[in-house]
């Protein structure tokens, strides 16, 4: 199994309070819903491993920040979004995709579409392309595939943190 850790978070998991340059943490992958997530944790609050851990360490927070992972450009993940169009194997990524253009505010929800927010189909219009595209609302579960989020991560960022 390859697993991607991500750096450090900039804050303490438990308190909140940024971290410092050189300052010892400690670090845990937890199994969660949507599943492994990465805890950071000053050592002054650290109590041990919370429950589901799969794994942890002590290491000391990265003195300057470097170059992690860098967002995929629009103009590509819409080339994607398209490329997807017709998959119907790859409905839910397409769904997600869409989802994250429209956080990004590449896309936008049309409100009035017949099947829209609340039925089986989004209609999503970008202004970038002057164009519309439909998405068929994928379940919670189909969402929740194995390997879908990775797939997803992997086309939303590149670079060694990806």
């Amino acid at each position: 199994m390859d697993l991607k850790i991500h750096r450090p978070q900039a804050v303490c998991s438990l308190s909140g309070r940024p971290f410092v340059a050189g300052e010892p943490i400690y670090s845990a992958l937890v199994r969660g819903g949507s599943g492994l997530e990465r805890i950071d944790v000053a050592a002054d609050a650290w109590s041990g491993p919370p429950e589901r851990t799969l794994a942890w360490w002590r290491s000391a927070f990265p003195a300057t920040p470097t170059v992690g992972a860098v967002l995929a450009p629009p103009d590509v993940l819409l080339d994607v979004l398209e490329e997807l169009e017709g998959r119907q194997e790859d409905e839910p990524l397409r769904f997600l995709l869409a989802l994250q253009l429209v956080r990004r505010r590449i896309l936008r929800i049309v409100d009035d579409a017949p099947g829209g927010p609340t039925g089986d189909e989004l209609l999503l219009a970008c202004r970038k392309r002057d164009r519309e595209y439909r998405v068929r609302a994928v379940s919670a579960e189909e969402a929740a595939a194995d390997g879908l989020e990775a797939r997803l991560s992997a086309l939303l960022w590149s670079g060694e943190a990806a």
